[in-house]
């Protein structure tokens, strides 16, 4: 899900400079979620049966597995009017805390772009700092909560290259400058769970490893090529994994070395389940697949017919997963007793 992050955000039309303009969405309807402009940026699968989705226009809340859902924010008249929600995250310390950066999707807009935080699971969001505080005129993308507290969390900016990592410790009002990173780009960061100040970070050039707050790194010698389809985490001391150029990659070692765990596999968005820590879930461009052996054998789920584009795993269920479409929004899962995916997406 993390391939080509600029590109996406070229694609949104979220750059933070004031001459950014955006078509409003077309007045029709096809789906709860919206117009057939809408597309989807991050979904979120909290233990508490709790989703959040967010899309280009709006964010959206279940409490009840998706089977029904509501806009919380980014509508008309809501917090985020006319922003993208663009950026997702929970932190691993309290799913309660959740992070959500935001660009603008539609000019004039009426919110405010920034970083948002929720302390109730996404129900409800406020500003924890604009996006000209953080870096002025420029595009601000990638936020990633952090393992030392629930209030910690960080961001990058992409126009300060290596030097672009900042971290909070206050959720998000106030943001200082980590070390510099080993390459000039960032796709994706991850905090390990129950690692306090271990990170790994990937990039188009490899993958490197912090043990101390991303003050100081260490390019990772195992990876070769680029870390696109994320890195994810099955929980405390468990494996962790990594999608890119070469394959499927596995930490049994808390990220430390990675092994390739199948050569030639590239997913664009992978995701693991923290039930059951060897079962990994990928997507190409045409299907998604199932691994329960950690990433070394996979097998094609039945076929979506769709634009695929993220997945995440069932919070209490390892057998089934949560899949997002683009053009229009929709969301499906997959129910492992019936081996058939269920829509989720509301009716107009």
């Amino acid at each position: 899900m993390f391939v080509a992050l600029l590109l996406l955000l070229a694609a949104c039309g979220g750059a933070m400079s004031s001459n950014t303009t955006s078509t409003p969405p077309a007045p029709t309807r096809v789906n709860g979620f919206g117009t057939g402009a809408n597309h989807p940026h991050a979904l979120l699968a909290l233990p508490n049966h709790v989703l959040v989705l967010a899309t280009h226009y709006g964010t959206f809340w279940s409490g009840n597995d998706g089977a029904r859902w509501t806009e919380v924010a980014g509508g008309s008249s809501q917090l985020m009017d006319g922003l993208m929600a663009y950026s997702l995250t929970s932190s691993p310390l309290d799913s309660q805390r959740l992070y959500e950066l935001t660009l603008p999707a539609v000019s004039p807009h009426k919110g405010i772009p920034g970083l948002y935080t929720s302390t109730d699971e996404g129900r409800s969001w406020k500003l924890a700092i604009t996006a000209q505080s953080l870096v002025s005129n420029q595009d601000v993308y990638l936020v990633a909560a952090g393992n030392d507290t629930p209030d910690e969390v960080y961001v990058y900016l992409p126009a300060l290259g290596s030097a672009g990592l900042e971290v909070s410790t206050d959720a998000g009002a106030h943001f200082h400058a980590t070390g510099s990173l080993p390459f000039g780009s960032l796709t994706a960061l991850l905090a390990l769970p129950g690692e306090p100040g271990q990170l790994l970070a990937a990039s188009s050039d490899g993958m490197a490893r912090s043990t101390d707050g991303g003050r100081h790194w260490k390019k990772i010698q195992s990876i070769s090529g680029g870390i696109f389809g994320g890195v994810v985490s099955t929980g405390p001391g468990n494996p962790l994994y990594a999608s890119g150029d070469a394959g499927v990659y596995a930490s049994t070692d808390g990220g430390e070395t990675f092994k390739l765990a199948n050569a030639g596999i590239a997913y664009s968005s992978l995701t693991a389940s923290t039930t059951q820590p060897h079962v990994l879930y990928g997507r190409t461009g045409t299907g998604v697949y199932r691994s329960t052996d950690g990433g070394t054998s996979w097998q094609a789920l039945p076929h979506i017919a769709g634009n695929l584009f993220g997945l995440a795993a069932d919070a209490h269920d390892a057998s089934e997963v949560y899949l997002t479409l683009s053009y229009p929004t929709e969301v499906s899962h997959f129910d492992q007793a019936s081996q058939t995916w269920m829509s989720l997406t509301p009716k107009p």
